[in-house]
C-alpha cells in the first residue's frame, strides 16, 4: 500500500469506475487515520472516492452528498470524525446507504468522545461504528469489502485470500525465548 495524497473537495478514485465506496471525513486533519480505509480499498480494487465534507462547517454539501449517494451507485459509506463526530450520523439520518463510523483520535480525549459519539446513535438511525483511529479505518474498509464479495465472486476470492494470509502470518509467529 502506497501513500496517497490527501483528499481536497474534489473526490479521488481508484480508477475509471463510479466509485462503490465513499470515505469521508470531516477534515482534511483526519487524512492521517482515514487513509488506512482508503489503502485498504485500493489494496483490493474497490472504486471509491475519498473527500472532505465538514457536518459543522458545510451541511449543506454534506446533505447533498448523502442523498445522492444511493444514486451515484454507492452501496457504503465510511466516514471518519474527531470531537464531536457528528458527520457519521448526520449521514445516516440523510441516506439509505450503510454508513461506517470511525473515531477518530482527538488532541483531549483521545477519540473516546468520537467512539461515544458515533456509537450511541438513537434507535432507527443506525451507524455500524469500529475501532479508534487506523485499525478502525482499515476495518471499516474490510468491512466494506465483506459486504461488496457478498454478490462479487472475484471480490470475495480476494478477501478469502486476504484473510488466509492473515492467518499464515499468524501461524508463523514465533515467541522470544524465555528470559
Amino acid at each position: 500500500m502506497t501513500d496517497t495524497p490527501a483528499p481536497s473537495g474534489t473526490p479521488s478514485q481508484t480508477s475509471s469506475q463510479a466509485p462503490l465506496v465513499g470515505v469521508l471525513m470531516g477534515s482534511s486533519s483526519d487524512w492521517e487515520t482515514m487513509q488506512h480505509a482508503v489503502q485498504m480499498l485500493q489494496s483490493f480494487g474497490v472504486p471509491h472516492e475519498a473527500r472532505v465534507v465538514s457536518a459543522h462547517r458545510m451541511p449543506d454539501e454534506l446533505f447533498a452528498y448523502a442523498e445522492g449517494a444511493r444514486g451515484r451507485g454507492l452501496e457504503a459509506i465510511i466516514a471518519g470524525a474527531g470531537g464531536a463526530a457528528h458527520l457519521p450520523g448526520m449521514l445516516a439520518a440523510k441516506t439509505p446507504v450503510p454508513v461506517l463510523g470511525v473515531p477518530v483520535a482527538s488532541r483531549h480525549l483521545q477519540g473516546v468522545d468520537s467512539l461515544h459519539s458515533i456509537v450511541q446513535m438513537p434507535k432507527g438511525v443506525p451507524v455500524a461504528t469500529f475501532a479508534i483511529g487506523a485499525a478502525g479505518a482499515a476495518n471499516a474498509a474490510l468491512f466494506a469489502v465483506a459486504m461488496l464479495a457478498c454478490r462479487d465472486a472475484a471480490l470475495r476470492q480476494k478477501l478469502d485470500a486476504f484473510r488466509a494470509a492473515q492467518t499464515e502470518a499468524a501461524r508463523a509467529m514465533k515467541l522470544p525465548p524465555a528470559a
